[in-house]
């Protein structure tokens, strides 16, 4: 009779366990990933102040403007003899679901994979500094921690050229990729879209082989459009919308770390896809990763001058850690303004422990 009670028990925990993991995830569905999303939508240009990379021609940032930050970033370059204006309606599409997007030009029309790999990482030292820029609407606002590269033919290359060259790159969307002997031991998670009637970047010849080359240990997934030619990911409207949710899903699970589009990739969007003529899939995932004890932490400015903004649903105490494992100080954060003041302190990188939980927070000058 105590086996049959403590069997119940255990499934009655695990029961509860499960539902409450479900819960955190009810509002992530396959039709709240709309195109537009829920947010508006802003730009900046170069007019506005912002830098003008030496590594590309012209930059355009969409931003959210009316989302709850810190924000994620991605990077996004066109292809051979292209314009931005070819990938253009990825800039809105990721802001409206609040990822900060910077799309960019290149210096010359011919830049080979590589080249557009630089470009890349000259906009996302674009947005690091937009982090910072006084008289920026989103300064402040960025999670320089989730920062993600994309490009379309020749861009899509040198996107994941780039995450060989950067490793803090957090994820990788590459749109019908073409890059000729591809090198390609990185472990940053990437999504790799190809046309089923691509006649540029043939798959057998080009997505394929990017895929079979990134090692077994990176998650990645390679989704084929049925009946696609060389601009089926151009949009997020590529594949009958599906381009657009599996792309915004990948940044979600592996830049925002949000473990609710974890279900929503396998047994949703990837699971027998009627739009895709070949899915391949090697990533790790698992929905029971998130914990519900966990505490969500919300944080902004980072980096900071001064004060870091905490969103926290209750009281904590916290410690504040140096790189060397120094104990700066600690406290209560209480109430609804949470906040720690950074302004004495000299520039540094600092850890932030609350509740077994570790935040990099940045101190500047």
């Amino acid at each position: 009779m105590k086996n049959l009670y403590l069997g119940l028990l255990i499934s009655f925990i695990f029961f509860s366990f499960n539902t409450s993991v479900i819960a955190q995830c009810d509002n992530v569905t396959v039709e709240s990933i709309t195109n537009p999303g829920p947010y508006g939508v802003a730009i900046l240009t170069e007019l506005d102040g912002i830098r003008n990379g030496p590594d590309y021609d012209g930059a355009t940032i969409y931003y959210p403007t009316n989302a709850t930050p810190p924000f994620a970033s991605i990077a996004i370059v066109p292809g051979f003899v292209s314009l931005p204006s070819s990938v253009q309606e990825w800039g809105p599409f990721y802001a409206s679901h609040g990822i900060v997007t910077i799309i960019i030009g290149t210096n010359s029309l011919f830049d080979d994979p590589e080249t557009r790999a630089n470009a890349l990482l000259d906009a996302l030292e674009t947005i690091k500094q937009e982090n910072v820029r006084n008289s920026s609407p989103i300064e402040g606002l960025l999670d320089l921690s989730q920062l993600a590269v994309s490009g379309w033919s020749m861009g899509g290359g040198g996107a994941q050229r780039a995450a060989v060259l950067d490793n803090s790159i957090a994820g990788v969307v590459a749109l019908c990729p073409y890059l000729e002997n591809p090198v390609l031991n990185h472990d940053v998670p990437v999504l790799i879209f190809s046309g089923q009637n691509d006649a540029v970047a043939t798959p057998s010849q080009q997505a394929d082989v990017h895929y079979n080359v990134t090692p077994s240990t990176t998650n990645k997934v390679l989704y084929e459009i049925k009946g696609g030619n060389h601009s089926a990911a151009n949009t997020p409207n590529g594949g009958g919308g599906s381009v657009g949710k599996i792309a915004l899903s990948w940044l979600k699970l592996y830049v925002e770390n949000d473990k609710c589009y974890c279900s929503l990739l396998t047994d949703d969007l990837l699971l027998n896809p009627s739009e895709a003529s070949k899915v391949e899939q090697s990533f790790d995932c698992d929905l029971l990763a998130i914990n519900e004890q966990e505490l969500k932490i919300g944080y902004y400015p980072n980096p900071t001058k001064n004060t870091v903004n905490l969103e926290i649903s209750k009281d904590v105490y916290y410690e504040l850690i140096s790189p060397l494992g120094q104990r700066m100080f600690g406290g209560y954060l209480t109430g609804n303004n949470k906040q720690i003041d950074l302004s004495e302190l000299p520039t540094n990188i600092y850890y932030l422990h609350i509740e077994g939980q570790v935040v990099k927070l940045v101190k500047l000058d």
